[in-house]
């Protein structure tokens, strides 16, 4: 009898040993929890996100008492700390096999054959930012004017509807080509709006021509004031942009200066390197053809692009993407879609064409 109670005692020991750490643990992750910042959200937006994500409660562990209560909770509580171990990412598929994007509008869609592969809200007529700096290319370039011709960064250039910064001073003097490969790559407000100022007749000649451009391309819900995107006018759909976005890459060096990753320009005798605003034209993992980003407030965070995938022009467009990194991640989840439906057609005709 003393040595079963020995034992007992020595099983309660073991066990309050070996449960202490998960509890510390779990009290660290709520506490964790609580002080982790918490972004607002509109109550549409966390109605969707909702569904995406699955919070797991850990109930506080009661008192131990016997040591065989304590064996029973021991294992419990090693259950529990597996499954907050895990980690906590939101799943990348629906019950429908289909990706869950966190972009308030978005279209994918076959360059090739034009078949739609997902869309959402795909018809909104939403504010895109930078985006407009492809239809301000497409309209340089119609107009063959000189890409050798030096233009001078004036004032009249300067952001003061939003006092955006630029790595262009005032008075910075570059070649047209140099002015559209900044606006394409780094979003250089200040070049597209020199490249604006310095067309026949001036800006509001070529807001017009931007304008008269996208009804050729049959663009119904979109409008341009400015060459920069700055202005919130500047409107269009997901629908839209999947056109504008094939058109534009049909002009080689749209496809060349929007997807360069860096590029050094010399300013004022000074060589400063420009980046891409768009990380994933570096990616080994990436074939881009034509890349664009874009944010105001008005708009949030956007990102067009045409891509190679399964060995396909695809075109992707991404509206309102909730995040500084939603824009890239929602990309990223549209490439893993598609890579995984390509497996899974692999495996089926695998399947019903055994090998002999």
């Amino acid at each position: 009898m003393k040595i079963r109670k020995s034992l007992m005692t020595l099983l309660g020991v073991f066990a309050l040993t070996h449960l202490a750490p998960f509890d510390a643990h779990a009290a660290a992750q709520r506490g964790a929890s609580k002080k982790a910042p918490v972004a607002k959200e509109s109550p549409a937006r966390s109605a969707k996100l909702a569904k995406a994500a699955k919070v797991v409660a850990v109930r506080p562990t009661k008192p131990i008492k016997f040591a065989r209560a304590d064996a029973r909770r021991a294992k419990r509580a090693h259950v529990a700390h597996a499954a907050s171990a895990a980690p906590a990412a939101a799943p990348d598929m629906d019950n429908e096999g289909n990706p869950l994007l966190h972009s308030a509008a978005f279209m994918i869609a076959d360059q090739a054959t034009g078949s739609v592969l997902l869309e959402k809200n795909s018809d909104a007529v939403l504010p895109i930012a930078s985006i407009t700096k492809l239809m301000t290319a497409m309209v340089v370039l119609d107009a063959r004017l000189s890409l050798s011709e030096v233009l001078v960064v004036a004032n009249e250039d300067v952001d003061t509807l939003r006092n955006s910064s630029s790595h262009v001073p005032v008075g910075t003097e570059l070649a047209r080509e140099d002015m559209l490969r900044l606006a394409l790559m780094s979003s250089e407000n200040r070049a597209a709006s020199a490249l604006g100022r310095n067309y026949p007749g001036g800006l509001p000649a070529f807001v017009a021509a931007m304008n008269r451009k996208a009804a050729a391309l049959g663009l119904r819900d979109t409008r341009f004031a400015d060459s920069t995107g700055l202005n919130s006018a500047n409107v269009s759909s997901a629908r839209d942009l999947v056109r504008m976005v094939s058109a534009a890459s049909r002009y080689p060096l749209i496809r060349e200066f929007s997807t360069t990753a860096n590029y050094p320009v010399s300013l004022n005798g000074r060589v400063r390197q420009f980046n891409n605003t768009n990380a994933l034209v570096s990616s080994p993992d990436w074939q881009i053809g034509v890349s664009k980003t874009g944010f105001i407030n008005e708009s949030g965070k956007c990102l067009v692009m045409q891509a190679w995938l399964l060995n396909k022009p695809m075109i992707i467009v991404l509206l309102d993407s909730f995040g500084r990194f939603t824009r890239v991640a929602d990309a990223q989840r549209v490439k893993r879609w598609l890579e995984s439906a390509a497996v899974q057609q692999k495996v089926a005709a695998a399947v019903r064409t055994p090998s002999t």
